[in-house]
């Protein structure tokens, strides 16, 4: 059976390796890192609620159950037109050839001028950790100012990180309210774009700010950002807003390894695929998905969780296809380009976003939605191990 190297551990990499792993793939799954990381329910560290280890799931453990192979390593440099890829191993430089290859190593963080002085809601656990210890000592002190935002991209929207600062600014109010020192903080929302949460739909946008009105959340929108400073955020149009935390979410560039690559790119870094995620020119040899993928579609297409999913299983059913010599009847990813999301609000509950090609709904679901994500992320966990049977539509928000 033919091989097949997966690079990156992420959501859209490890659905990738299980899938191909059902179809009786030899697979290799190459990550720097050790365990695979759930964003989605990262959002709940700031505010104590959980801690980082339960946002970790052993890449090793999820191989054993999936009947693939593990290999801990950094992609040092992916070379197509010779069907090899250098890794840089704790034993030093390594060699792998591959008959199929699936790039999801993910992106980077867009650059910003001080953007040190910042905190991510998609960071890693050491960063989400000073996050916290950040916040609780302005807790402690009494009162202050946390500023919320997240960044666009000029040379492609899909990689907005949007959901999770929204999430991680209603977690905060509540917990404050929780506290009963709400009134002490002043919350700040800002975003470089004249209407963020858009692609959710114009009307479900606007309730948004309405609901920001409603709790008392300050909000700077339509305005480019000029730098992050250790004490705030200035602006383009000259006004800086005075803040005590800053929380701000860049939108993903593209990964410095693709940049380096021999593989075809978009503007931004990513890499260029077509409707069945095959690697344009590659002779259906390299596949891409996730944030690595440069993803069409409609105005309002987001990189998302469960499109990563989407299309690991889709690469499984087509690479499959092209074993058997059958190049007719593949699967494209275009019809399943949506929106989903369970905004969580936390002890308050959540709201369910969903956008497609007909419609935008918004159901705001009082004290189920906080219990509906954590189910989610029970089942997440236990399915990627095999522990329970994956329910169809039930994936990574």
């Amino acid at each position: 059976m033919e091989k097949v190297l997966v690079l990156g551990g992420g959501i859209g990499g490890v659905e990738s390796a299980i899938a191909l792993a059902d179809k009786g793939f030899n697979v290799e799954l190459i990550s720097d890192k050790p365990n695979l990381w759930i964003y989605p329910i990262s959002i709940w560290i700031p505010t104590g609620l959980i801690e980082p280890q339960e946002c970790e799931l052993p890449l090793e453990q999820i191989a054993k159950r999936n009947n693939f192979k593990f290999t801990r390593a950094r992609v040092k440099k992916i070379l197509s037109k010779e069907g090899k890829v250098i890794l840089e191993t704790d034993n030093g430089q390594e060699e792998r050839t591959y008959d199929r290859l699936v790039v999801a190593i993910g992106g980077v963080k867009k650059k910003h001028k001080g953007l040190e002085y910042t905190f991510s809601t998609c960071g890693g656990k050491e960063e989400l950790l000073q996050l916290r210890e950040r916040y609780n000592s302005l807790i402690e002190r009494g009162g202050g100012t946390i500023a919320f935002g997240f960044g666009g991209h000029p040379q492609d929207p899909t990689g907005v990180r949007g959901g999770p600062v929204f999430e991680v600014l209603f977690n905060i109010h509540y917990h404050l309210k929780k506290l009963g020192i709400r009134d002490k903080f002043r919350l700040v929302f800002f975003a470089p774009m004249p209407k963020p949460g858009k692609r959710l739909g114009e009307k479900n946008a606007d309730k948004v700010f309405d609901f920001f009105k409603k709790i008392g959340v300050d909000y700077k929108v339509g305005v480019k950002i000029k730098e992050f400073q250790p004490d705030g955020i200035l602006f383009e149009d000259g006004e800086k807003i005075e803040s005590d935390l800053t929380i701000f979410t860049p939108a993903v560039d593209g990964h410095p390894v693709l940049k380096e690559s021999d593989l075809p790119l978009n503007p931004a870094g990513f890499v260029k695929i077509d409707q069945y995620c095959a690697v344009e020119g590659t002779d259906y040899r390299v596949w891409a998905v996730g944030d690595s993928a440069a993803v069409e579609g409609p105005e309002w297409r987001a990189k998302q969780g469960h499109l990563a999913e989407v299309m690991g299983r889709i690469v499984g059913r087509n690479i499959e296809r092209i074993a058997k010599g059958q190049t007719q009847g593949l699967e494209s990813y275009l019809p399943h380009i949506h929106i989903v999301c369970l905004m969580d609000m936390g002890p308050w509950g959540g709201i369910f976003f969903a956008r497609t090609h007909k419609r935008a709904v918004m159901i705001p679901l009082p004290k189920v939605g906080h219990w509906l994500k954590k189910l989610w992320a029970w089942y997440y966990k236990n399915s990627k191990l095999r522990k329970i049977p994956r329910i169809p539509g039930f994936d990574a928000p």
